[in-house]
């Protein structure tokens, strides 16, 4: 690509869009694809993704078909994008016969366009037709994950878009998502029909986030975790994550009690009665929303200060999806998930009634065992993360998360409350015990360096090989035998069988 194109885009990046620089990996991705690359980008909520075909789109002649699962997103993107001076229009089921051929008379009348689409209507009655006779210059599936039955959002109406490569088998494509693990990723790639793609990863580590786990007893402690978290972020805005519609209903009756100004969202909401929430939580008339994981895809607050999960997620890609919508402002934000045993049970149930195929659930399994293995431990949240996802860029320590600085000023503190309520039970315990011989303080050290090492080599995060939770167990019984190994927790035959020995040789020198 030559130096005239290069100043092209940059050019083009402060004249249109009125943006002095590109955010990390934007460059790049748009390069591969005014290259006409296939390309599959990754990039974390809030990273700037639909700039790498918006700006293709208008620097090239005609139409650029954007796939979104979101009519609310395509609306207001639709509007940012005509508020530059740019050619854009959406159809969807909301709009009126004579909204829909205004859209196609300013396509007629336009030298680039950029066409959003919802994935069903990709598959209605006459469509095929009418994209073979354009001059479509990108395809763009947005929320790409959804077409690949290991993410964990899977939509049935994405398994249909390898028509548009059927149709236009040359026309380039790119996928964007949020979240994709290496399995993930292969899979998008085939479902879309991806030639070679050109393959970015970027920008999964958010410096301003303080990322914390707390283990909690039961639910009252976690509702002190939450008012205590509370009254230590006063100012911006606040989304609070329950398992269930019941909890976030409940968890707003509870702040409203206080005092706060609280809203909920759930899927068991009607229509209307979502969209008032919605539109109550972005003009700032409530502060706080407690919300299912119904609500997230497409919601781009800048100054969501604090991000709660009081239920554990069922694998780390949701997690990180939705402690991505705090901070998008660059400005210090924290990120609290309280959890407690039977998080996982719920969890369990919703993969064992899910009518998924079982190599699907399967896959689900391992992805709660791997969330379950953060929560009970990570040598650094935001370095295992960028390891999880296999991100460009990698760390050892952040020095931001309750691992790496966990006397930071950001972090929840134990509410008095719930610790004097909770004083007689189990409470999570340290990496070093206090009662832990010198001899056990030594072995948890060198565990825990065995640990770092086997990670980096199978290039998986710390979490993966065994959590701080198995770490202290596999100290305090200090097992001879594989036999004894067998009852350390968490402590499957799979990772026996793979490093069993070598554990018990660096237990016992």
């Amino acid at each position: 690509m030559g130096v005239d194109f290069i100043e092209n885009i940059n050019s083009t990046l402060k004249q249109k869009f009125e943006m002095p620089s590109f955010r990390l990996g934007q460059k790049e991705i748009i390069e591969s694809v005014m290259n006409g690359h296939d390309v599959l980008a990754v990039m974390p909520t809030g990273g700037g993704k639909s700039l790498c075909y918006q700006l293709p789109a208008v620097m090239q002649p005609g139409i650029t078909v954007v796939v979104s699962p979101l009519i609310a997103l395509m609306n207001d993107q639709v509007v940012s994008l005509k508020d530059i001076g740019i050619n854009a229009g959406c159809i969807h089921s909301g709009m009126s016969v004579s909204e829909r051929k205004n859209v196609f008379e300013e396509m007629v009348n336009s030298e680039s366009f950029l066409l959003y689409l919802s994935p069903e209507r990709i598959q209605k009655p006459g469509f095929a037709s009418w994209l073979q006779k354009q001059k479509i210059n990108l395809f763009a599936i947005d929320e790409a994950h959804c077409v690949s039955q290991w993410g964990h959002d899977f939509r049935t109406e994405y398994s249909q878009l390898s028509l548009l490569r059927e149709l236009k088998p040359d026309v380039p494509m790119i996928g964007l998502t949020a979240t994709a693990t290496p399995l993930v990723k292969r899979d998008i790639i085939e479902q879309l029909g991806l030639k070679t793609p050109d393959q970015h990863v970027y920008g999964f580590y958010r410096p301003n986030l303080y990322y914390q786990v707390e283990f909690c007893t039961d639910d009252d402690e976690k509702d002190g975790f939450v008012i205590q978290a509370l009254k230590q972020t006063p100012e911006g805005r606040v989304i609070i994550y329950c398992g269930t519609r019941k909890k976030t209903e409940k968890m707003a009756r509870l702040l409203s009690q206080r005092g706060e100004s609280v809203a909920y969202y759930h899927a068991g909401m009607s229509s209307k009665e979502r969209t008032l929430m919605e539109k109550n939580y972005q003009r700032g008339h409530v502060r706080i929303l407690a919300a299912t994981n119904a609500f997230g895809m497409g919601v781009d607050h800048p100054d969501v200060r604090l991000v709660i999960h009081t239920q554990m997620p069922g694998n780390i890609e949701s997690y990180y999806q939705e402690v991505g919508r705090a901070g998008r402002d660059g400005k210090p934000s924290t990120c609290l998930l309280a959890y407690s045993k039977k998080d996982k049970g719920l969890q369990s149930f919703f993969i064992t009634q899910s009518e998924a195929p079982r190599r699907v659930k399967v896959l689900r399994w391992s992805a709660l065992n791997a969330m379950v293995q953060y929560a009970e431990g990570s040598e650094c949240r935001h370095g295992d993360i960028l390891t999880y996802f296999k991100d460009d860029q990698r760390i050892d320590s952040c020095g931001h998360c309750d691992s790496c600085d966990p006397s930071s000023l950001r972090r929840v503190s134990k509410p008095e409350k719930s610790f004097q309520k909770s004083k007689t039970k189990k409470k999570k315990e340290a990496l070093f015990e206090p009662s832990m011989s010198g001899d056990e303080k030594w072995r948890v050290e060198v565990i825990r360096e065995w640990r770092k090492e086997y990670a980096k080599d199978n290039d998986i995060p710390a979490f993966m090989v065994f959590s701080d939770k198995t770490l202290r167990d596999l100290v305090l019984r200090a097992p001879t035998n594989l036999e004894e190994l067998s009852r350390v927790y968490g402590l499957g035959d799979k990772k026996i069988e793979a490093f069993g020995r070598i554990l018990i040789e660096k237990l016992h020198p």
